[in-house]
């Protein structure tokens, strides 16, 4: 959605303008990933994967070595940086301009990945949670920083949908990390509510409902709801079956500010996106 003033993150010295939404397309190098379909390992699966997202229209690649499925395996971030080191090594030898994000946790695997392979972006799904220096990492680091609504763990965190007040509470949780963030010096911090982790199917789509109430953080906005439960679960199907819904929500999403899709399917994303752009040009 075309919003009234431009918004603007700086990666790597290069001010990315979020005005008109980006797709961020996800490449997972786990074994375990929720979406089978997803998964890619080798040499050839990877340059395949993001060579795909970049012809269909991928502005980022979101590279996650981590499963955070709940049944997820919880491995070693010596494990995890083995993974993201093949992977990323992989992008940079054969696309070295991609603008790339790293999908962790931990703090010494985002500095590692800046570091040594100068990925651009940190998206934490545990908002520093379950990193307690991850917040000073980012800050020293100087990087975009994605901060995700969770509570608990991956392996715990459907055990933790039990709000005083659901949304207010989210809203209130990010209130609090963005005051920190700022006072530390980070300047580029972009939201994730973090849809299907640490919440019900309803509360799912009741944040959602709430979507355009973020526009109070003046921050960028991420939403990932690609191929999720909360789509499969309310039709009793499966992952591979959830296409549609994921590009009916990813419309509503656009429709009340995101400004990144965080996908799977990056060539529907990408439609979404121009249709939503197409009609915004004749409102006023």
């Amino acid at each position: 959605m075309k919003t009234a003033t431009p918004i603007y993150i700086n990666v790597k010295g290069q001010l990315i303008d979020l005005s008109t939404p980006h797709v961020m397309g996800i490449l997972n190098l786990t074994p375990d990933s929720f979406y089978a379909g997803s998964r890619t390992q080798s040499e050839e699966q990877i340059t395949a994967r993001v060579k795909q997202i970049i012809d269909e229209g991928g502005s980022m690649i979101d590279v996650g070595a981590y499963s955070s499925r709940p049944d997820g395996v919880d491995i070693t971030p010596i494990e995890e940086i083995r993974r993201l080191d093949h992977g990323l090594e992989i992008i940079n030898k054969h696309f070295p301009n991609i603008m790339t994000s790293v999908d962790t946790f931990r703090a010494e695997v985002a500095e590692h990945c800046v570091k040594q392979h100068g990925v651009g972006i940190i998206n934490d799904i545990s908002g520093g949670e379950l990193d307690s220096n991850m917040f000073e990492t980012v800050a020293q680091l100087q990087v975009p920083y994605i901060m995700m609504h969770m509570r608990g763990t991956p392996q715990t965190m459907t055990q933790h949908t039990c709000y005083e007040c659901f949304v207010k509470d989210v809203f209130m949780y990010f209130a609090s990390k963005v005051d920190k963030l700022k006072q530390l010096g980070v300047n580029d911090i972009i939201l994730d509510p973090g849809f299907g982790f640490a919440k019900t199917l309803d509360q799912n789509y009741e944040l959602m409902a709430h979507l355009e109430e973020f526009k109070i953080f003046e921050l960028p906005l991420l939403v990932g709801i690609s191929r999720k439960s909360m789509i499969y679960k309310l039709f009793e199907t499966t992952p591979a079956e959830a296409l549609n819904g994921t590009t009916s929500l990813n419309t509503i999403a656009l429709s009340k500010g995101a400004h990144i899709l965080r996908v799977h399917d990056v060539k529907e994303a990408v439609e979404t996106v121009k249709i939503t752009e197409m009609i915004n040009k004749y409102q006023s």
